[in-house]
């Protein structure tokens, strides 16, 4: 019943004569079998041999199938861990190139290549009953809808969970919350639009399985870092799942909600980012379950050990790591970033981003194949790419040596201005030097190869990590839910609890807390680079202390919209207003060296007004410091920051003209809208934990008589 067909393109394609036409990368196998499952995918129907294999690709084609067949693999091959072989025809494989996945993956033993306790024994059990599967797709007509063309200067990004943004949104009808259809949800873009977001961040949403020792904890990898079809977007998310009568998005699927989702993005001019994670796969280490990648050819797609390939290289912590070095593994990062692009997808953050470019020897090189691959694909050329620069393998701290083109989340601003804003004077040693580097961009990892400012991705908070309110209210991570005793999160956080760990009705505590969460928020939205946003800080989330919240799906991770502080999302609101007024603030290009009134620039001030000297930016003691902005247009306005993060208010000078304060971070000096700015005095106090923003205009020219 199989024709040869053709070994490309890869995976199920529906051909426009008719049938469909299979192809798997497997040129280690003896043998391949295509199986065919009834819709539910519980059935197997019918095996078929692959008829022909071509370059190690075993393809052929089907004239009777159609969109919407169910279908996975049964590979066959050697069984010899010890050598890296791991194939097992008693397991059914999900096609890596799979657009929708079927089933969820339960954590059954059933699913193990090896005897359960024996890892050297081929198992003989079939799990075709419960394995994932993968439905044939079409691809979607393409959208009408314009993509949006964001400046990177005025970028500004939003990292948020598809269930948790919408879970609990009171705004959202109940079938549709925690679903794409959801988060695309007018009171949600809505929101996203009052704060000056640009460009929306998601978390991983391709198809995931959960480890299996979470589910034993009624547990599940909430964030997704844990993907096996790379390709398919998480139906978990689609608003049709467990509903297959029809209660979701008529006649919706999650391919086409997900572009849906996209296609309302673009509609109001914000880009979509999604975190792709290609650096290892839910198969985890080499006790792991036979899902795909495993049991199709283990020692092509993983990095196995050297001097025992029955192991696998951990340099993802996850229990393995893809191997970049092989074209096939660069080809199957490729084809589905093509896909995301085709489904409405404008931008990718690379998930420990250095593992995809590793070479062969294992070690980090910015001219990688991959980095190859991307710059000179018609497609992924023009998309955005962000890396998370960092992994545990050899020399795995990468920040500032991606090629020209990437953005870089930037941990060195979190850290910095953590330690500057909540422990002046500190153990950390964080001077004016170190808070003036990170305000202008970070040059010493991003000013080369021509690179700009807005290469460094800033941020005070992100996923991984305390929120910002728990940042300023715990100074332990309480993570005993995660059902690891509280061990596993970070350890060195830099928080500060402002006087009690916890909640508090202490009112001086609260005080400190709103007071330095406004100050990071200003200083994150009015520093150079490109900043991000972690989602719910703007409504002052919480997550308990739990400081690695991966696996909680539940009120721990969700956003609580009806508790939300309006307040301080309307402050956010007005920061990204201000940043988009205040042009010097969100520079694209690095400011020169030196100060030149002609050529405009920055100059550093002490409180007094005078120029900072260089015993003064190595004083780890004093914290407050003046910033001017001086555009080389001279029609355009100066734009200054007082910049206050010691534990006392401190008097500020102002410098020569006509002052008009826009911005005051700490509550009890702001001027909220709708108040027009004020002119400031010779001398003013700024209060402890804050920053102010001002602006000058330049003089009138003189009337000529």
């Amino acid at each position: 019943m199989l024709s040869a067909g053709r070994p490309h393109p890869l995976g199920a394609t529906v051909q426009a004569g008719g049938g469909v036409n299979f192809a798997l990368v497997a040129p280690a196998a003896e043998a391949v079998e295509l199986c065919l499952f009834d819709a539910s995918g519980r059935q197997e129907q019918q095996r078929l041999r692959m008829p022909a294999c071509t370059d190690g690709v075993w393809h052929g084609l089907l004239p009777a199938a159609r969109e919407g067949l169910v279908y996975g693999y049964r590979v066959h091959g050697p069984w010899a861990p010890r050598e890296g072989l791991r194939f097992n025809p008693a397991k059914l494989l999900l096609d890596p190139h799979a657009r929708e996945v079927v089933g969820v993956y339960g954590g059954q033993d059933v699913f193990l290549g090896h005897v359960p306790g024996q890892p050297d024994e081929r198992d003989a059990r079939d799990n075709a009953g419960v394995a994932l599967k993968a439905r044939v797709c079409a691809p979607l007509p393409p959208s009408a809808m314009p993509r949006p063309r964001v400046a990177a200067g005025d970028r500004v990004l939003y990292e948020a969970h598809v269930r948790s943004q919408t879970r609990r949104h009171p705004a959202v009808p109940e079938a549709l919350r925690g679903s794409y259809a959801g988060l695309a949800h007018p009171a949600v873009l809505d929101h996203l639009q009052r704060l000056g977001v640009t460009t929306l961040s998601l978390m991983p949403v391709q198809h995931r399985a959960d480890e299996e020792r979470l589910q034993k904890l009624g547990l599940a990898n909430h964030w997704g870092y844990s993907p096996i079809g790379w390709m398919a977007p998480e139906a978990r998310y689609w608003s049709g799942f467990a509903r297959e009568q029809g209660s979701g998005q008529p006649g919706s699927s999650p391919r086409s909600e997900f572009r849906a989702l996209a296609d309302a993005l673009h509609a109001r001019g914000m880009e979509l980012v999604i975190d792709v994670v290609f650096n290892h796969s839910a198969e985890t280490d080499e006790l792991g379950p036979t899902l795909s990648l495993r049991g199709i050819d283990n020692a092509l797609y993983y990095r196995l050990r050297a001097d025992a390939p029955a192991f696998y290289e951990n340099w993802s912590g996850c229990g393995n790591c893809l191997d970049f070095s092989e074209p096939r593994v660069v080809q199957l990062a490729m084809d589905s970033l093509r896909e995301w692009v085709a489904l409405g997808v404008d931008g990718f953050r690379f998930d420990l981003a250095p593992m995809v470019g590793r070479g062969a020897g294992g070690h980090f090189d910015a001219r990688a194949p991959f980095f190859a691959a991307l710059m000179q694909d018609p497609v992924l050329s023009q998309a955005l790419w962000i890396a998370e620069p960092w992994d545990i393998g050899p020399g795995g701290y990468q920040l500032g040596a991606f090629p020209p083109g990437w953005l870089e989340w930037n941990d060195r601003f979190r850290d910095t201005q953590r330690a500057f804003w909540l422990h002046p004077g500190g153990a950390e040693g964080v001077t004016r030097g170190d808070f003036a580097h990170r305000l202008l961009g970070s040059s010493a990892e991003f000013r080369h190869s021509g690179r700009a400012p807005t290469a460094s991705v800033n941020f005070i908070c992100a996923h991984d990590g305390f929120t910002l309110r728990d940042l300023l209210s715990y100074d332990q991570r309480h993570n005993e839910a995660n059902g690891e005793q509280g061990r596993d999160g970070h350890r060195h956080n830099l928080s500060a609890n402002q006087g009690a760990e916890g909640e508090t009705d202490d009112p001086a505590v609260q005080a400190r807390r709103r007071a330095k969460a406004r100050a990071l928020l200003a200083v994150l939205m009015l520093s150079q680079g490109t900043p991000m946003l972690l989602a719910g800080d703007e409504l002052g989330h919480s997550q308990g202390g739990n400081n690695n919240a991966y696996c909680q799906d539940n009120a721990t991770t969700w956003l609580d919209w009806a508790v939300a502080d309006e307040g301080l999302a309307a402050y956010v609101a007005r920061l990204a207003a201000l940043r988009r007024q205040a042009a010097p603030l969100r520079h694209a290009r690095w400011w020169p060296a030196g100060f030149d009134p002609r050529e405009g620039g920055v100059q550093w001030l002490r409180p007094d007004g005078l120029p900072l000297q260089a015993a003064d930016w190595e004083d780890r003691h004093r914290h407050a410091l003046g910033v001017l902005f001086t555009p080389a247009d001279a029609d355009a306005p100066r734009w200054l920051l007082w910049v206050n993060a010691a534990d006392a208010a401190q008097d500020f000078a102002t410098p020569a003209g006509a002052w008009d304060l826009h911005l005051a971070s700490a509550p009890a000096q702001d001027l909220a809208p709708p108040a027009a700015p004020r002119r400031l005095q010779a001398r003013e106090q700024v209060a402890a934990a804050s920053l102010w923003l001002s602006a000058c205009r330049p003089a009138p020219a003189p009337r000529l008589a």
